[in-house]
């Protein structure tokens, strides 16, 4: 379901890969076969060659970076289905039609009888159930319900250059968009220098159409800031193809986009994956498990942030709604991926939705309810709330939305050339999800939850936050000062940290130069986040000093940081062993 509105546009179909692969029904001869069934198996365990301590095997070295610099351990849920249980499954006949670690399930399709008996007596199965619903037939709506009409207005040339503004003063000529990017105060970071370089974000989405060839992305090609592609509805599509959707385009330049004069994105200077789980033939619930396989691979690859510009409530099968009930933090399939990318150190940013009017349901959509989900809703060009942006509290009481950006005549590309005026918390979630990024490269020790609270401690709602608009519109000069001035950030005495060998083998020789003599202790923590190593109270002098931290040979091969800290400030570097 897509969390936004355009004028007068119109979204091409394209067929879905589950319309011959899980709606063609045939029987097999015999009397122990009949039509083919959905089974939803989960397993009891991971039980394989895969170790947690050697994650390198299943994780990208970004990814285990990212874990290494916020202290989250590889676990269980890190490492790939078994293979031996695969591969065991699909000896009894049945063809597996999805899997996800995270969940640790597959769905399997089959038309042996006896399949649901049989698989429920293996010891490493914990459950099966069917799957039928989630593959019947389908009745195509043709459109988002609760969500406004698609809409889009192009914006002439002369006009959108005329809304410079003020604007001259600024390292980037912002065009019409200045206005959602001075809402936000996000330009002062720009004039800084801190534009996303650095930061990887993940766009999981319906489609991008013509980003390979408009002019506003020529910049995130040249420099190679598109690191990749990837299709969970059918894999192996060409994102870009004109039969593709035109959303994840538009929500990519309100992030990426550098077409000066025009329109500027948040962060222009990020690295962007692009990724697919949403089919824009019809909504069904099959969508979440799609989106949480795209979450999966966007860790695996070393994705900072997820901008979602999507959310699901209700189905073209009225037997996969949800209720509001469902809106708890927990229960919904992609609301627990969320949760679970943002427990692997990803800021996980997504639009609150567009059915704000709606009196059936108000309410934002998963998985906007995740307690660890930074939730956008929408405001105008005026900074008031817009009547679309869906509303909180959440089933269980907790204030939603987080915070708010412009959703109401927002400055995205228009596919066919120049750029356009579009509605919907789709353009205001991937605006702040950029500005996070910029703040995160001026910030990058931060976790991805100190980064989301400073930016809703600054916000103008932060002292009386509300179910329309959160903790309000933040203000990202405030968001850095505030972390520029506190215990997180500044004025860190630890300067100039090198570490030499780097590979290592026996020893690491540490070189740290310190305006003032303070006591620290040097750590060097694992793929896992644990201690391997440690001096304890080291006392370190004014100027240069040099530290060996020895007896490293019994140590495995792989990624590891070594961290200098006074109980207070740390730098960190990575080395490889």
């Amino acid at each position: 379901m897509f969390t936004y509105s355009i004028i007068h546009g119109n979204f091409n179909k394209m067929n879905r890969i589950y319309s011959t692969l899980f709606l063609v029904f045939f029987i097999l001869s015999g009397s122990s076969y009949a039509q083919e069934s959905y089974f939803k198996v989960r397993f009891t365990d991971k039980q394989s060659s895969y170790d947690i301590s050697r994650p390198a095997e299943f994780l990208s070295e970004k990814s285990i970076e990212r874990r290494i610099l916020q202290q989250i351990p590889i676990v269980e849920s890190d490492k790939p289905l078994s293979p031996e249980y695969l591969n065991d499954i699909k000896a009894s006949g049945a063809q597996i039609v999805y899997q996800s670690k995270w969940l640790n399930m597959i769905i399997v399709r089959s038309g042996k009888r006896s399949f649901s008996s049989e698989l429920s007596k293996k010891s490493y199965v914990k459950s099966v159930e069917s799957a039928d619903y989630l593959f019947a037939d389908r009745v195509t709506t043709g459109s988002k319900p609760f969500f406004e009409k698609e809409k889009i207005e192009k914006i002439p040339q002369r006009v959108a250059r005329s809304k410079q503004g003020d604007n001259t003063s600024n390292f980037y000529q912002y065009g019409a968009g200045i206005n959602q990017i001075e809402m936000i105060g996000i330009q002062h970071l720009h004039n800084m220098g801190y534009t996303g370089i650095g930061i990887t974000i993940g766009i999981i989405d319906a489609g991008y159409n013509s980003v390979n060839v408009h002019p506003a992305f020529d910049s995130l090609w040249l420099n190679g800031q598109i690191l990749g592609t990837s299709d969970f509805v059918q894999p192996g599509s060409n994102l870009f193809s004109n039969s593709m959707s035109t959303h994840g385009t538009m929500v990519l330049s309100t992030m990426g986009a550098n077409l000066p004069g025009q329109l500027i994105g948040t962060a222009p200077r990020a690295s962007y994956w692009l990724l697919r789980s949403e089919d824009t033939n019809g909504e069904y619930l099959m969508e979440e498990y799609f989106w949480v396989n795209a979450a999966e691979f966007a860790d695996s690859v070393g994705v900072d942030i997820i901008n979602s510009s999507l959310g699901y409530s209700f189905f073209d099968n009225p037997a996969e709604n949800h209720s509001y009930s469902d809106m708890d933090g927990n229960t919904t399939v992609i609301t627990i991926g969320a949760d679970m990318a943002a427990a692997k150190g990803i800021l996980v940013v997504n639009s609150a939705g567009n059915s704000g009017s709606n009196p059936e349901w108000p309410n934002i959509t998963a998985p906007a309810d995740g307690d660890s989900v930074f939730t956008i809703g929408a405001v105008d060009n005026n900074r008031n709330y817009v009547y679309f942006s869906s509303t909180g509290p959440t089933y269980d009481g907790r204030i939603k939305p987080d915070v708010m950006a412009q959703g109401m005549g927002t400055i995205v590309v228009n596919v066919n050339g120049g750029i356009a005026s579009g509605n919907g918390t789709s353009f205001s979630s991937p605006i702040i999800a950029g500005a996070a990024a910029s703040l995160w490269q001026a910030n990058p020790t931060l976790t991805n939850m100190e980064l989301l609270n400073a930016i809703k401690a600054t916000a103008s709602k932060s002292n009386n936050p509300d179910n329309l608009m959160g903790w309000g519109i933040p203000d990202f000069l405030l968001a850095n000062n505030l972390l520029t001035t506190t215990l997180i950030h500044t004025s860190n005495p630890i300067k100039n940290l090198k570490v030499f060998p780097n590979p290592f083998s026996r020893h690491i020789n540490v070189e740290v130069e310190l305006p003032q003599a303070l006591k620290a202790d040097i750590r060097l923590i694992n793929s896992q986040g644990k201690t391997v190593a440690a001096l304890s109270g080291v006392d370190l002098a004014l100027g240069k000093n040099m530290v060996v931290l020895d007896n490293l040979n019994k140590l495995p091969s792989g990624i590891y940081m070594l961290q200098v800290t006074d109980g207070f400030y740390s730098l960190t570097e990575k080395v490889v062993r």
